[in-house]
């Protein structure tokens, strides 16, 4: 008989969600996280926006757990009082060619069940937005933002009240996975060894490395995770503006948006810079790059105006000169180990997505 029903290795709000998910279908849990609180990585450091699930490739788990999520996200904020607000998005473009790409962005998103879509002219978009410049735009309502922190602390609250429990303090050391229950051994102060009947992988940026330590994994089934540092300046007087503003998409991203935080701090972000090890601090000098960007959709940026914000740590599954990777769900069809699910590559939008993640996790593990 195992000790547990259920391990959660990584405190993130996807780690927290699924955590949630099962402690809900009355399995016992244990969340194992090595710092000191929940979401202090990458939940913590992105936009905090609610994503409608424009983007993303038809068909692919980003876009359908994204506009699943999506649902889901609004209405757990509704029941639990999460602060958020459904504030709309324009995608603008500032000239004929972007035009025609925020056109496309339109057509990806209703086919991915975005039924809210609205193509606007120039002067429809400057009434909603004096400040900006642009020849038209993709008007998407039912974009949002969200405090991700008090998110994170009503998901805890549930899964707490569900009965998990949560170990912070603790890191994953390894698993073995080639028995009939799965053996976890954990770090820390108090060090433990845990049987479980299953283990979920939740580790982020380091759930490649969680895999890796588990035994009856094999090496090739354990992708290589990559480190895209994101990093964001604010804006050190007010913005005039209300909604979010993300330029027409380009090849490597989706360019320098606008976002603004639930108190009116409006900050630009993120740029994409590979990194080997994970550190969070923001180059002065990568604010020139940001001006420019900025000045095509709001000339009139005041000069000196961004301030070096904050970044945040993206895990990828692929390189800079790939196609952008699928969220990736290994369970037991995939990899054959009994109990065993590992989520690599959840980036963004993994915050919108989470929900509908976890009840896909809780799914495959039957």
């Amino acid at each position: 008989m195992s000790d547990v029903d259920a391990i959660v290795v990584g405190a993130g709000v996807v780690g927290l969600a699924v955590a949630r998910e099962l402690a809900l279908s009355g399995r016992s849990v244990i969340v194992l996280e090595q710092a000191e609180g929940v979401g202090t990585e990458t939940s913590s450091r992105n936009s905090e926006v609610i994503h409608a699930g424009l983007y993303y490739p038809t068909g692919s788990l980003k876009a359908r757990f994204c506009v699943d999520g999506k649902a889901l996200l609004y209405a757990f904020c509704e029941s639990h009082h999460v602060p958020h607000r459904r504030c709309g998005k324009l995608v603008v473009a500032t000239d004929e060619v972007e035009l025609a790409a925020v056109e496309a962005i339109r057509r990806k998103g209703e086919a991915n069940g975005c039924d809210d879509l609205t193509m606007i002219t120039a002067g429809a978009a400057l009434a909603m937005e004096p400040a900006l410049s642009c020849v038209g735009a993709l008007w998407s309502p039912s974009t949002g933002i969200i405090d991700s922190h008090a998110y994170m602390l009503a998901l805890q609250g549930d899964a707490e009240e569900a009965g998990a429990a949560f170990a912070f303090h603790t890191p994953f050391l390894r698993a073995d996975a080639t028995g009939n229950a799965i053996v976890v051994e954990t770090g820390g102060a108090e060090p433990m060894r845990i049987t479980t009947g299953a283990l979920v992988n939740c580790g982020g940026l380091h759930a490649s490395s969680v895999a890796a330590a588990t035994e009856g994994l094999r090496t090739d089934q354990v992708p290589e995770t990559l480190y895209a540092k994101g990093n964001y300046f604010v804006l050190t007087g007010r913005a005039p503006f209300s909604r979010l503003i993300y330029p027409a998409p380009h090849t490597h991203g989706l360019g320098v948006h606008l976002t603004i935080d639930l108190g009116g701090q409006a900050r630009f972000g993120p740029d994409v810079e590979w990194v080997d090890a994970i550190s969070y601090e923001v180059d002065p000098a990568r604010g020139e790059g940001f001006d420019a960007a900025i000045r095509k959709y709001w000339p009139g940026l005041p000069e000196n105006a961004l301030a070096p914000g904050y970044s945040g740590i993206r895990p990828k599954i692929a390189g800079p000169h790939d196609a952008a990777p699928d969220f990736r769900i290994d369970g037991p069809g995939e990899h054959g180990v009994p109990g065993l699910v590992n989520l690599y590559g959840i980036e963004s939008p993994g915050l919108t997505a989470s929900l509908a993640l976890a009840a896909e996790v809780v799914r495959r593990l039957g």
